[in-house]
């Protein structure tokens, strides 16, 4: 194995690294529950940035604490989801562009 490859491929792999730091913190999803009335917004590192509870939520929830807990739970975890997917589609591009072959080769 050609060495001088082998620390392209190390070079690539740090620019990589950093670039998916970079989209990470960028990337942001949504998600929401109970028909909108608990929406979550996350980055691509699942920080939650903003968590919005539509004021109709306390009175449909006739104040049951703990179905209101249960619809911010589930919008937190569906942005965690879709953020998931997002770094996953990007992680993939990214890797589409490192040539494996030239190190192989």
């Amino acid at each position: 194995m050609d060495m001088s490859k082998l620390q392209e491929m190390l070079g690539q792999a740090q620019q990589m690294q950093s670039s998916m730091e970079q989209k990470m913190s960028q990337t942001v999803a949504e998600a929401s529950s109970g028909g909108g009335l608990v929406t979550a917004r996350v980055n691509g590192r699942k920080e939650l940035l903003r968590l919005k509870i539509d004021p109709t939520a306390l009175s449909a929830s006739g104040s049951d604490v703990e179905m209101l807990e249960d619809l911010i739970t589930a919008a937190i975890n569906e942005a965690g989801r879709k953020a998931d997917q997002q770094m996953q589609s990007a992680s993939q591009d990214m890797l589409g562009g490192l040539d494996l072959n030239n190190l192989l080769g």
